[in-house]
């Protein structure tokens, strides 16, 4: 009875550990991919959008939600066994030796061989890994602009294109797979190949011994016996190691964005500000994006007192946006200095900027939750009377009381249940709740009719008083109520006017395409 009870005793105490060495494994591992992806989103918002522009969303969010759990992977399934399998291989190499030093320095003649096919095979496998995981990345993009353009494709009728562009990126992912698999099958064939083969030979040598009175056939049959625990740790380190190189590729790919240096950094001693005057000086300024690019920006110069409206005109590419960009700090400028209330706006906090400026888009962008939520981002910590206040104040009251559940209506990815105006109404609510001092609107009314236009302009028009304002647009009764107009040019400030009359002459005229005579024009080449 007492060794049935023990046996049982026993019995639970082993299950115990092992639920307890599953749960804290299970643990483990999750907690270091949760804090792991936290720190990757963290720095990812930090990086500058050059580095966004350059990379893509899509490809930094598959790095973040499918590359870096390669971190359990590798620290709790692959350097624990390997730990573990070093430590029993050197205890078994220990009681082997003590009983026959010629059979286990036989045992240990593989060991080189296994080495090299080790590290031959993680070569192969690593770089083929880095394939596919570029691949994967390239599939995702596919994936990501279909789902996210599907009016475009289904308007276009091109659906039947980007399904076959989406097969042929993932087969392409699927040969090198396959090629991977068979890589690492036939590692895995002169592995216990190998381990085969020095058996055999430790046995014939065993067998010599035995009969050569040097040692009993018990010691033999012992000897074996420890020698098939002694190739399965090395066994265990040989097929982990090329096994671990998709987590080592995952990995090295999640740590890049890591490696990446914001590009926009705070000074040492920065000045904190809670709320300025509103005060803009651009002061020489130029700018390209990179070192070898053409300039965006030359020698632009210009003063915004405080509260001023000002709006900016020119055509497509004439270096509009770039100039809020740099206003915001969004870039730093390559040449020149731009100064908020008589200070560089690079001495400033990130934080503390940001904080002075309101900004809506021409393509306002809503998150997935209540349109309360989407007023709300404005100032996380307002209440539901103060974004009320701010709906009221941006037009936007009506049509969301109109709304099945009015502020707690889910607007879908995007606000796409909403429409263009509305969604505009809305993230100037927003900008209201925030009331910063200085107002960013680019292009606010260019993709709505007349009476929505009425609307925003009204909402637009509460939003800038007491504040300055920067507005960038392409109709000039939009800019009617400007106190100066900026006149942009293939990058250069061609006017600063507070005439909007003469802004658009002014504007007429460096958009008019020049007559060359013919006889000067000489043999133009057929387009």
């Amino acid at each position: 009875m007492f060794a049935a009870g023990l046996l049982v005793a026993i019995a639970v105490l082993s299950s115990s550990q092992s639920l307890a060495s599953w749960l804290l494994q299970t643990y483990t591992g999750e907690k270091l991919v949760h804090d792991f992806r936290a720190q990757l989103l963290w720095h990812a918002q930090r990086l500058s959008l050059v580095f966004h522009d350059r990379r893509g969303a899509s490809d930094t969010a598959y790095r973040i939600q499918y590359d870096a759990p390669a971190v359990q992977t590798l620290l709790i399934q692959g350097i624990v066994p390997l730990f573990t399998s070093v430590f029993a291989f050197f205890a078994v190499l220990t009681v082997t030796m003590r009983i026959s030093p010629k059979l286990a320095g036989i045992s240990l003649i593989i060991s080189p061989v296994l080495y090299v096919l080790a590290r031959n095979s993680s070569k192969k496998v690593r770089s083929g890994h880095d394939e596919v995981k570029e691949l994967d990345s390239s599939a995702m993009l596919v994936l990501y602009e279909a789902l996210t353009a599907v009016r475009s494709v289904k308007a276009f009728g091109q659906e039947s294109y980007e399904d076959e562009l989406f097969r042929r990126k993932s087969r392409l992912r699927m040969k090198e797979q396959v090629r991977l698999a068979s890589v690492q099958a036939v590692f895995h064939v002169l592995i216990g190949l190998s381990i085969a083969g020095g058996t055999a030979i430790a046995l014939v040598i065993g067998i010599t011994q035995v009969r050569q009175n040097l040692i009993t056939v018990g010691e033999l049959l012992l000897v074996m016996a420890y020698m098939a625990q002694l190739y399965e740790p090395l066994r265990t380190v040989s097929t982990k190691i090329p096994e671990l190189q998709a987590s080592v590729s995952s990995l090295a790919r999640a740590t890049a964005i890591l490696d990446e240096v914001p590009e926009i950094a705070e000074s040492e001693d920065s000045v904190s500000a809670r709320r300025v005057e509103g005060e803009i000086i651009m002061r020489n300024v130029g700018f390209q994006y990179s070192a070898g690019t053409r300039k965006v920006l030359h020698d632009v110069s210009f003063k915004v007192p405080p509260g001023a409206c000002v709006g900016i005109i020119g055509a497509s590419g004439s270096g509009k946006s770039t100039l809020i960009n740099l206003i915001t700090r969004f870039y730093d400028p390559s040449e020149g200095q731009v100064f908020l209330d008589g200070i560089d706006i690079r001495q400033y906090g990130l934080r503390d900027l940001r904080r002075q400026f309101s900004i809506v888009l021409q393509e306002p962008m809503l998150f997935s939750t209540t349109v309360a939520g989407n007023i709300a981002y404005g100032n996380v910590d307002s209440s539901r009377d103060e974004v009320v206040e701010a709906a009221k104040l941006a037009n936007a009251h009506e049509f969301i009381e109109r709304l099945p559940q009015g502020y707690d209506t889910p607007i879908g990815e995007r606000g796409i249940r909403l429409s263009g105006g509305e969604r505009q109404r809305i993230a100037i609510a927003r900008a209201f709740l925030k009331n910063a001092p200085i107002v960013i609107l680019d292009e606010p009314t260019s993709a709505v009719d007349l009476k929505t236009e009425a609307a925003i302009m009204s909402g637009i028009e509460n939003l800038a008083q007491g504040r300055t304002t920067f507005m960038i647009a392409h109709r000039l009764s939009t800019l009617e109520r400007c106190d100066m107009v900026l006149v942009m040019k293939d990058g250069h400030l061609n006017m600063v006017t507070n005439q909007v009359e003469e802004a658009r002459n002014q504007l007429l005229e460096t958009s008019r395409p020049q007559i060359v005579p013919s006889h000067v024009q000489g043999p133009q080449p057929i387009r």
